[in-house]
């Protein structure tokens, strides 16, 4: 029976007993698989005893591979009976001390485990009220959206630019008269005026007119994302090729014609009305979820392990990576143009990975304390609309995903609908409240 023998924060230490029977019959078999690559002289290969190959390589020379072999079992059943939900690889040492081949292997093992967590307030706190009205102001502004979409680009060589204008350009940035890299271009297009680029630019572009030369002295920001570059000095080498300005189409009857299938702007109106709508408030239900359960985390008390912290920023830098190479893009290219190194930008994921740990930590307490029971009924209804969504019209293809999702994925369903049903309790019985400032401006 194995017995922890002490318990340090989230750490767990025990012993496991390998049975040196067990390590013979492992090395034995380790032996059988490797004997062809020994050479020894006097034999032939693939013929050399494995005491002989132990004389001349010596004694433990399976003994590792052998352990390695065995070990994995006796860990997990330890776990297993331990009942320890571990977050983390063990760390495996040997009790050389009372080392003995030819006697019961000692292994020392500490892992750490999730910690315990206690729960403060979570049914019935307040957050902040979302808000979920969809104005005015934002149905004009999508609508302004189509007509810059649909604009008539009109070139101007009779004036200077002003702001407003589109305009094409070659530049060429230096500092201290050497060029850094990301600081040039040719016929880029600039809006002037949307603060697309380092404050001073778009401003010495204004009143130049098209041909001119010139350049432009910038000084980089103190938050600049370039390292090298914060708060450095900068001259830019422009040549202004193109001024243009946008002639927006009047919306009415017939420009939601050409653009929509509807035949009025009230009608096109309604529409964009709809799915802001449905969009808001799916926003909205997020966020309530977010907010609450920041509010459990922050009333719980807990010792959040580095290693889920660990592991949490390592799952987000391979998300990031395989969704950067789908693209194309190397991650380390990235970080090379915003001067990080992968270590400093895994640094700066830190302190969001933490937050994480704690809401996800949170649920799992509130799903422990609620006690949230799933039927089977729940179960099979899940994975059938999980299958739709794959295989939307092909029935048998539904059916067969249905039948191994619940054949060989039944605890993750019913881990997924805990998880939704403890959401779902912490929103329907949180009290939304209203902003300080929205109290004062009524």
């Amino acid at each position: 029976m194995t017995e922890i023998k002490k318990q340090e924060k989230n750490k767990v230490y025990f012993d496991l007993t390998i049975p040196a029977e067990e390590i013979r019959e492992a090395e034995m078999k380790i032996y059988k698989q490797n004997k062809n690559y020994f050479n020894v002289p006097g034999f032939r290969k693939g013929h050399v005893p494995k005491k002989i190959i132990e004389q001349f390589y010596g004694d433990g020379i399976f003994f590792e591979d052998a352990l390695n072999e065995v070990l994995p079992k006796h860990y997990q059943d330890a776990i297993d009976e331990l009942k320890l939900d571990v977050i983390d690889q063990p760390n495996v040492d040997i009790d050389e001390e009372n080392f003995d081949r030819k006697k019961d292997i000692i292994v020392n093992i500490d892992v750490e485990v999730k910690p315990e967590v206690k729960l403060g307030e979570y049914k019935g706190v307040e957050i902040e009220a979302v808000p979920t009205e969809v104005g005015d102001e934002l149905i004009e502004n999508e609508i302004d959206k189509q007509r810059h979409l649909n604009a008539r680009r009109i070139n101007i060589d009779d004036r200077a630019a002003e702001e407003g204008d589109k305009v094409n350009i070659d530049f060429k940035g230096e500092v201290d008269g050497v060029a850094f890299e990301g600081g040039s271009a040719e016929n880029q297009e600039l809006e002037l005026g949307s603060g697309s680029f380092i404050p001073g630019f778009e401003e010495g572009v204004v009143g130049h007119e098209v041909g001119d030369e010139f350049d432009i002295d910038v000084t980089f920001p103190e938050d600049y994302f370039n390292e090298d570059l914060k708060s450095k000095d900068a001259v830019f080498h422009i040549t202004l090729n193109s001024i243009a300005k946008e002639e927006l189409p009047e919306v009415d009857d017939e420009f939601i014609k050409d653009i929509s299938e509807f035949d009025t702007v009230e009608e096109y109106k309604a529409d964009i009305r709809e799915k802001k709508t449905a969009e808001v408030e799916a926003n909205a239900e997020n966020l309530r979820i977010n907010r609450v359960l920041e509010k459990v985390a922050d009333n719980m008390e807990v010792d959040v392990p580095n290693a889920m912290v660990n592991n949490a920023i390592e799952e987000q830098v391979r998300n990031m990576d395989n969704n950067m190479r789908s693209q194309g893009i190397q991650l380390e290219q990235y970080l090379g143009m915003l001067g990080q190194s992968l270590d400093d930008f895994k640094d700066s994921m830190r302190g969001d990975a933490e937050a994480e740990v704690r809401k996800q930590l949170a649920l799992e307490a509130v799903i422990e304390a609620e006690k949230f029971e799933i039927s089977e009924k729940e179960i099979e209804e899940y994975a059938r609309e999980t299958a739709a969504l794959y295989f939307k019209g092909d029935e048998d293809k539904q059916e067969e995903m249905v039948k191994t999702m619940i054949e060989d994925n039944s605890e993750a369903l019913k881990t997924d609908l805990e998880r939704k049903k403890a959401v779902d309790f912490l929103v329907e019985n949180a009290k939304e409240v209203e902003a300080a400032e929205d109290k004062e401006d009524k």
